[in-house]
C-alpha cells in the first residue's frame, strides 16, 4: 500500500534528480572558457570576501527556523535546526517553488523530530514571511538611504525613491504593529494566523533583512572590480530582482537576476560577477546540500531498519 512517508520519498528523490540536472544545464548556458575566463578576472581576496558574505548569510537562514521553532513552542537544538535549513535551502534556492520544494525537506527532518504536521507548515510560512520582511526591510533602507544626487536604478527622483522606501517599511511597522498589540489568532476565511511575539517579530526583521544584506555584499564585493556602483546601488537591484524572482518562481531566479543586474553593468563585465556569485551562493550549496540529504536520508533509513530488527526480536 503506497502512503504518505512513500510519496515523500519518492519526492525527495525527484528533487535531488532535479537539482543534479540543474547544475548541469544552468552551467550548460556557458562555455568552460567563458566561466574559467570570468571568474579568474576577479582577484582571489575579492572572491574569499564574497564566500565569506555566503556563509553569512547561510548563518543567518540558519536563524529563520531556530526562530520559527521558538514560536510553535518547540524545543529543538540549534544543530538540528542549522541541519534543516541548510539542507532545505541550498535544494530550494535552486529549484525554485520554495514552499514546495525546500518545505518538503523541512518537512522530512522535522517530522523525525516529533513535530506535527500543522507545527511544519507554521515553520514554513513564518520562514516565507521572515523572506519578505527582510527584502521589504533593505529594499526600504537601500532606497531612502541612496545620495540624493545619485541617478537611481529605478528612475526615480529623490521624492520618489523616498516614497517607495517608506512604502516598503511600512510593510514591516504594521507587522510590528500587530505583533505588539493582537493577541488572539487572526482568521480570513479558512486561514489562520498566529501573530509572535514582539521580540521573535523583531528578531525575523532583524535577521530578515542581515540575511539579503549579506547577499547584496556578496554580489558588491564580485562587482567591484568592474564598477563604482555603490553598495546601495547593488542592494537596490539585488532586491528588486529577488522579489521578481520570487512572483516569477524560475528555479535559483535564473536569468531574472542577470537580467536586473545588467541594469548595473555591462553584458562582458557583468558574466564573470553573475557566474561566480551563481556558483558561490547556489551551487556551492546545493553540492552540499544533495550529499547531506542523502546521508540523512540513508543513516535514518538504518537506524529505523536496525530499530525495527530489535522489536522483533
Amino acid at each position: 500500500m503506497i502512503t504518505r512517508h512513500h510519496i515523500l520519498k519518492v519526492f525527495v528523490g525527484v528533487v535531488i534528480c532535479l537539482a543534479a540536472l540543474l547544475i548541469y544545464r544552468s552551467l550548460g548556458r556557458y562555455t568552460l572558457d567563458e566561466i574559467e575566463e570570468s571568474v579568474m578576472s576577479i582577484s582571489r581576496w575579492r572572491l574569499l570576501s564574497a564566500f565569506g558574505f555566503v556563509v553569512l548569510s547561510y548563518l543567518c537562514l540558519t536563524g529563520f527556523d531556530t526562530l520559527a521553532a521558538r514560536y510553535v513552542g518547540k524545543s529543538l537544538a540549534y544543530r538540528q535546526t542549522a541541519l534543516a535549513s541548510f539542507t532545505a535551502l541550498s535544494v530550494g534556492h535552486n529549484l525554485g517553488f520554495a514552499a514546495l520544494s525546500s518545505g518538503a525537506v523541512r518537512y522530512r527532518f522535522y517530522s523525525r523530530w516529533g513535530l506535527s504536521g500543522e507545527q511544519i507548515a507554521k515553520i514554513i510560512l513564518f520562514c516565507g514571511v521572515t523572506v519578505g520582511l527582510g527584502l521589504l526591510t533593505l529594499a526600504g533602507l537601500a532606497l531612502i538611504l541612496q545620495p540624493s544626487e545619485k541617478e537611481n536604478l529605478l528612475g526615480l527622483d529623490l521624492v520618489g525613491r523616498i516614497a517607495a522606501g517608506l512604502v516598503c517599511l511600512a510593510g514591516p511597522a504594521v507587522y510590528l504593529l500587530v505583533c505588539a498589540t493582537i493577541r488572539r489568532p487572526l482568521r480570513l476565511w479558512n486561514w489562520r494566523f498566529e501573530p509572535p511575539r514582539l521580540t521573535i517579530a523583531l528578531g525575523q526583521i532583524g535577521i530578515g533583512t542581515l540575511n539579503f544584506a549579506c547577499v547584496a555584499a556578496c554580489i558588491h564585493q564580485l562587482l567591484a572590480g568592474f564598477t563604482s556602483a555603490s553598495y546601495m546601488d547593488v542592494a537596490t537591484a539585488y532586491v528588486t530582482a529577488n522579489i521578481a524572482a520570487l512572483v516569477s518562481h524560475v528555479p535559483g531566479g535564473l536569468g531574472v537576476l542577470e537580467a536586473t543586474m545588467l541594469n548595473i553593468l555591462p553584458t562582458t563585465a557583468a558574466i564573470g560577477a553573475l557566474v561566480a556569485f551563481r556558483v558561490l551562493y547556489f551551487f556551492i550549496p546545493l553540492l552540499v546540500g544533495i550529499p547531506t540529504l542523502i546521508a540523512s536520508e540513508a543513516y535514518h533509513r538504518h537506524r529505523g531498519g536496525r530499530y525495527s530488527q530489535q522489536t522483533v526480536m
